[in-house]
């Protein structure tokens, strides 16, 4: 009985997890956006002087970009587990992930100053197609990778039944035979497509890209250690921008053979 109830609250656990999640990221579309739906938006009327505003925009960032990483580590994943149920491991993940964008929503800081606008009605749907793209590109991605086991449902319902987890196989669905990483291009698009590049948002695009671009080195290095397969892939298949006109190494040898 204390077995069934203790999976029942493992999975309850992972549903409010996802939610939580859910939220945070519909939500991001209307900070990142400016968008009257959202209390606090990336852009305002600054509230403290500059250099003040600054350094706390930037250690909100490297706050969420520490936890984002170092929780996403198999080293720690391994250590965290011996305090936490393994079935529980992604959602607990997922939950910190959220809670450290609401706390940088929370208490971000608008800086004011503008860098460019596009006034032009044109100029402006394009951008906002874009940026609108970018959102369903990164979501598009995880359905691609298993939606439900990239945020920890799967892993709390296979607890629920009482089944073993597996592991994902390997596979490159979709956009992932075009670029390796089409999330994290999402997310390019996503924060760098507006068309009023204000000073506040320029320093969270450069922030978050210097911190994608690390995230992918991170990434990989794990990804090479789990999935041997992935060499192959890697030479084969552009990290973020889809090949033009190109041919791939996997296609020349297929000729050659």
């Amino acid at each position: 009985m204390f077995t069934y109830f203790k999976r029942i609250s493992i999975f309850l656990y992972g549903v409010a997890s996802y939610l939580i999640f859910f939220a945070t990221f519909v939500y991001s579309i209307g900070f990142v956006a400016n968008l009257p739906f959202a209390p606090r938006t990336m852009d305002g009327e600054p509230q403290l002087p500059f250099w003040s505003a600054l350094g706390i925009n930037a250690l909100l960032l490297g706050l969420f970009a520490v936890q984002h990483s170092v929780m996403a580590r198999p080293a720690f994943k391994a250590w965290w587990t011996r305090w936490i149920p393994p079935a529980a491991e992604r959602s607990t993940y997922v939950l910190f992930s959220s809670l450290a964008l609401i706390l940088l929503y929370s208490f971000w800081q608008p800086l004011g100053g503008e860098i460019w606008n596009i006034e032009n009605r044109s100029g402006r749907l394009v951008m906002g197609a874009i940026f609108g793209f970018g959102w369903a590109l990164v979501f598009y991605s995880t359905v691609l990778i298993n939606h439900f086991d990239l945020f920890g449902l799967r892993q709390v319902w296979l607890n629920l039944l009482g089944k073993p987890y597996t592991d994902l196989e390997f596979k490159t669905p979709g956009a992932y035979k075009l670029v390796r990483h089409p999330l994290y291009l999402g997310w390019f698009l996503c924060f760098w497509a507006t068309p009023t590049m204000s000073a506040t948002h320029l320093l969270f695009a450069v922030l978050t890209s210097i911190y994608i671009l690390a995230a992918i080195r991170l990434e990989e290095r794990d990804l090479l250690q789990a999935h041997p397969e992935y060499a192959d892939y890697r030479r084969q298949v552009p990290m973020l921008l889809p090949r033009v006109g190109g041919r791939d190494k996997a296609e020349d040898d297929r000729e050659a053979a």
